[in-house]
């Protein structure tokens, strides 16, 4: 399958990467294998052959919600990096 250089620089925008010049080429021809590797599939004798859906037909395994033993706070703090006045210190995020 023929791939572009173009086509290259377009996916790497819209994957928000940036490929140096010498990359570019490796790139397009890594596209190129794997395009046309997914085209042979479609050569594949599939007629007759069902879809394989895992757990189609089988129930999903069920269990009581049942609450059991908990932690202490002392027990939940025991290996926090930091903490204060019993609550654990995490870096800021906004």
């Amino acid at each position: 399958m023929d791939v572009t250089r173009e086509d290259v620089l377009r996916c790497a925008r819209l994957a928000h990467l940036r490929l140096a010049e010498e990359e570019i080429e490796p790139m397009r021809q890594a596209m190129a294998q794997l395009l046309t590797h997914a085209a042979s599939l479609d050569e594949l004798p599939l007629e007759g052959v069902e879809p394989m859906l895992p757990g189609q037909g089988r129930p999903l395994p069920r269990r009581e919600d049942e609450p059991g033993e908990g932690f202490t706070q002392a027990q939940a703090l025991a290996d926090a990096p930091v903490q204060d006045r019993g609550h654990f210190v995490v870096p800021k995020v906004l």
